[in-house]
């Protein structure tokens, strides 16, 4: 399976879409808000009263489409603004970024720019911006921006997605290690355990070492992701949201709709990571400095009752099958072929309020505020 082709939200605005389904990412944004003004606030504290103020750099990386995507730029650009205007400076020109991987929904992005600057207008006025906003299709793994380029660099619920399933695990290996398991599981030898790791840890560093050259000395990073508190990655804060994807999937296996051949040999690109091995890559890699790292629990379907959520009556366990499926299906459609999707995302929908009803389950995310070392 080629990541970078294959992987993508699901597209569109329609019932199983990414823009309608994603208020656990809305969710998130929201909570770490704080911590990106903070980090924000000091960027803008130590920028010289100079040139170099003038055009500041800001990136999202894996923005995705959808309500979510403008508004964290909106966000950014308020924060910056409402800290010039404390300072009796000058706003800056905005150059922005948004990133994500070819197969993203980024028409839709672009078309719902006309709204958003006539928006930013209407609401700063004169003295604001400019805004300038381009799309940047790739892989956040590699090199995406010039050297020195950009000052702040925001991702959110992005980075836990994996740049290939490691190759140990994948569908031409000799030996199956993952029998009956998309991911890891209580049941996952110690092997499959420490594929996943490795991967991490070579996508983690590539990540850090791409922003190091494109970050100015003083740069900030917020990135928050899925993650776990513990060190042991079969915790089910990090993975139990899968095994029952898998119960799914092997449920038709049982009755014939799917070959078990099928499911063993399908991982996902995915790792929770926890606390350790952030500081650790970090640390090794020699770029950045820690300024914050936090975790914070989230309900897996985002805590609909505080929002303005367009689940309407559905049960708990359809609002998180939903959620799931704009996030992964590109991905499960690619391998069993789209005419399995509503039975198997139904059948993962009963598994999961069988499962709230018994033991409430929360993510684990975790956000991450660092420092381009000067």
């Amino acid at each position: 399976m080629e990541i970078l082709q294959v992987l993508h939200m699901n597209k569109g605005d329609g019932e199983t879409s990414y823009a309608k389904n994603s208020t656990v990412q809305s969710k998130i944004i929201s909570i770490t808000k704080p911590i990106m003004e903070e980090a924000i606030g000091i960027l803008w504290g130590d920028v010289p009263d100079d040139h170099d103020h003038e055009s500041i750099g800001i990136a999202d990386l894996g923005c995705s489409s959808g309500p979510n995507s403008l508004a964290v730029i909106s966000e950014i650009m308020d924060i910056i603004y409402a800290k010039c205007r404390n300072l009796g400076r000058p706003s800056p020109e905005f150059r922005v970024s948004l990133n994500d991987l070819p197969g993203n929904d980024f028409n839709s992005i672009f078309e719902s720019l006309p709204d958003f600057f006539k928006k930013l207008e209407e609401d700063k006025g004169v003295g604001f911006g400019p805004c300038l906003v381009s799309g940047v299709a790739g892989s956040f793994y590699n090199r995406l921006f010039p050297s020195k380029s950009l000052h702040f660099v925001h991702s959110s619920s992005s980075l836990h997605w994996l740049s290939q399933v490691p190759p140990s695990l994948q569908s031409n290996a000799c030996k199956v290690l993952n029998k009956g398991k998309i991911y890891i599981s209580k049941s996952s030898p110690e092997c499959v355990l420490d594929a996943y790791s490795v991967q991490f840890q070579k996508d983690f560093s590539m990540f850090l070492k791409s922003r190091a050259q494109e970050m100015v000395p003083g740069g900030r990073m917020v990135l928050s992701f899925m993650g776990r508190r513990t060190t042991d990655p079969t915790t089910e804060e990090s993975s139990h949201h899968l095994e029952l994807l898998a119960n799914a999937l092997m449920s038709m296996v049982s009755e014939g709709l799917v070959e078990e051949e099928k499911v063993d040999s399908f991982n996902v690109p995915y790792y929770a990571p926890c606390p350790e091995e952030l500081k650790l890559e970090i640390q090794k890699q020699g770029s950045f400095v820690v300024d914050r790292l936090e975790a914070f629990e989230i309900d897996w379907d985002g805590g609909f009752e505080d929002m303005d959520c367009p689940f309407g009556a559905a049960s708990r366990g359809q609002r998180v099958a939903k959620t799931i499926r704009a996030v992964v299906e590109s991905m499960v459609e690619y391998h069993f072929g789209k005419n399995i999707m509503d039975d198997l995302f139904q059948r993962y929908a009963d598994l999961v309020e069988d499962h709230l009803s018994k033991k409430g389950t929360k993510y684990i995310n975790l956000v991450l505020s660092i420092i381009r070392k000067s």
